[in-house]
This record gives C-alpha cells, structure tokens and sequence, in this order.
C-alpha cells in the first residue's frame, strides 16, 4: 500500500490534550480535576460482519443517543477470553538543561541507558545544531547534574555521559527527579507539563521500567474496570514491550515496502506464553491490548499459531495486507494520519473498514491521540 492512503484531515482541536475528567471547584475557588481513565468513547468495529458500533443499544436491541464507553468493552468478553496486556513503565523522560558558557536552554530526551557504569545515555537534544561534541549541559543552577556530550548519533541524536559520582541507584533517582513525564510533541506544545502526566500517562498496570512512551491504548483501563474483567473471569496476560519512539517516526517513502521501523526491546515469559496458548487452545478470544503488543506477539508466535518465549528485539511493521497468527481482538486508539499505528489497525480490521470507522469517528466528535478515545475490533 502507499502512505498516502493513509491521510486524511485531523484538526488540532481533534487532538486530546487530558484524559476524561471532571472538574469540581472547591469553596476555596482552587478547580480540582479527578481523571476518570475508563470513560473515553468506545468504537467497537465487526470486520466479519462489516459493521460499527457507536451507541448503547436498548433492549431490543436498537441504538440509542448514548455513546459506548470504554467501561463497555466488559460487554464483548466472556470467561476464558486471555486480554493480552504491555507491562513496560515509562520513565521521566524529558528534561531541561543549560549549555556551558551561553546558557541556552536545551530539552534533552533520555531514550535508554548504554551503559551503567559510565553512565552513557543515548538522548534527543533540542535545538539540535547548538549541541556538539564537547559539549556540557548543566540541569539543575547549583546541582551536581552535568552531562558531557562524547558523540553525535544521529542529525538530533546524541550520546551523553553524566558527571555524576555515587552509586548507579542513586544517579537514576537523581536523575528522574529532574525529568517531567515524555508526553507526545502536540501535547507539549499547547499545554505545560504537569505531576498529574507522570501518573496518567502510566498504565495502571505498568511494572518493568524502559518506556518512553506509553502504550498509549492500555490507559484506558483503571483498577475498578481491571478488577470487573478479573470477576467476570477474563485472563490477563503481561508481556514487556519497551516503547520507543519508532512508531512516531516519519514515513519519508510512498511505498510503504520501504520503510524501516525503529527497533523495541520485547520480552515475553512463559507464563504469558501459558495463558495465552491455553486460552487458544479452548477456543477463547485472544484479545492485544495496543498496537505494541500486536507488534510484539507477531514477532513471537510460530508457525503452529503458538506463542513463543521471546527475549530480544523487534522492528515489526505491519501495514495493509498483513496475515496475523496470534489474536482475533485488538484494543487500539484513535492515531494521527500516515501513522505506524493507524496502518497496523487497518491491517488487522481491513483496510476499508477502519478508514469508514476513522471518518465515523471525525463526524461524531471522537478524540485522537493518546488521551483520546478507544477501538476495539472483533472477529465477528
């Protein structure tokens, strides 16, 4: 397929810059917001059947005003269905530093650690063309906090040592202290950053940290609607799935054939391997929570349509046409146009179908974007 399949006309205002929340406003005149994950919109698309739904629908069966939403989704699953889940924990990944001598300030956006004993970080530095090797950040006016710029990796990429002497668990504490939750750029740019994004911006369920992103469609789920999944007899399977910023990246090539995905580290135990493959085998839905676990279960089922152990990494890209061996079920968001993201969504729902849900979803208000709202795409 070519990329320009995928673009169509997103508006900013289409774009989520919070959760679902309401506001209160105390007697003080202070406005408090309480984040309420589980209550963005629901699309649930039918890629047998062809169909799309928006609305609850009435006892006979009728659609009403009201929209699904993604508390619903307890409705499309049944006991001994396994819902697939990305564990990975994003860390604070931005940070604001000062270049020597001048003072410019620099935004500085940790990837991962290289190495542990010498405190090589592999970062994104903006404005790039002001940050050159030799150079030194200073992230905090007084603070022990300095990096020292050994290499240029990419046009922004760099890679940093950090001046820090004390032990490694202690230099990472430091060092997260100083950084702000890695919100997408169209977020960063209208709103400021806020302590309330380094929890909403985490899965409930977020375990092993390496992300510097989230995967973004497992924010949908808070603890109470977790906990009615668990009662209704739903079996979760984690899997690690270290988000980078690859799928993000631009595609600069028309025929999508040519394009390379940025590389993520995926590790998948035996235990989720078990649930899984179980759940397979007594004819329950397998259900990917987000297009990283898709990406990831794909680079680990085999040829027998099993899940595999799976320790290492992955630059999987799927797009339009793509034979899936693992799940019949995904959760994905609402994604930006000529995006990685929405062309593995429209490889697992059919093409046709998820760009007639994506312009449903622009006439009736829906939001994009990883605070926006949910798909879910079944096999019926």
């Amino acid at each position: 397929m070519k990329l320009s399949q995928f673009r169509f006309r997103l508006t900013e205002d289409r774009l989520a810059l919070e959760p679902p929340h309401k506001t209160f406003e105390n007697e003080d005149g202070s406005v408090e917001k309480v984040y309420r994950r589980d209550e963005c919109r629901l699309m649930v698309v039918h890629r047998k059947s062809q169909t799309i739904d928006m609305h609850v629908k009435d006892a006979k069966g009728n659609d009403t005003d009201e929209f699904l939403m993604f508390r619903d989704i307890i409705n499309y699953f049944d006991e001994g269905d396994v819902m697939v889940l990305n564990d990975t924990k994003v860390f604070p990944a931005r940070l604001y530093g000062t270049k020597e001598k001048t003072d410019a300030k620099i935004e500085v956006f940790l990837l991962r650690e290289l190495n542990e004993e010498l405190r090589l970080w592999d970062v994104l530095v903006e404005p790039a063309r002001k940050i050159r090797i030799g150079n030194k950040l200073f992230f905090e006016e007084d603070g022990p906090m300095v990096a020292e710029v050994i290499d240029n990796t990419t046009s922004r990429g760099r890679t940093l040592r950090f001046l820090y002497d004390c032990p490694h668990d202690e230099f990472k504490k430091e060092l997260f202290a100083l950084g702000s939750a890695p919100l997408p750029r169209y977020i960063v740019n209208k709103r400021d950053v806020t302590p309330d994004d380094m929890e909403n911006f985490q899965t409930i369920y977020a375990k092993n940290e390496g992300a510097v992103t989230a995967p973004a469609s497992g924010l949908h789920f808070s603890r109470e609607l977790l906990k009615r999944l668990e009662i209704r007899g739903i079996e979760f399977a984690n899997i690690t799935v270290h988000c980078g910023l690859g799928a993000f990246d631009t595609i600069e090539v028309e025929d999508l054939t040519k394009h390379k995905m940025s590389s993520e580290q995926v590790i998948i135990g035996n235990d989720a391997c078990d649930a899984v493959n179980q759940g397979k085998a007594d004819g329950h839905h397998i259900c990917a929570i987000g297009v990283s676990t898709l990406r990831a279960t794909e680079s680990a089922v085999g040829t027998d349509g099993l899940l595999k152990e799976f320790d290492g990494w992955t630059n999987r890209f799927i797009f339009p046409p793509y034979d899936f061996g693992l799940a019949d079920s995904l959760v994905a968001n609402f994604y930006q146009p000529e995006s990685t993201m929405l062309m593995a969504t429209a490889a697992f729902g059919g093409y046709d179908l998820i760009m007639e849900a994506y312009q449903k979803a622009l006439d009736n208000g829906y939001m994009f974007g990883c605070y926006g709202d949910a798909m879910l795409i079944l096999d019926d």
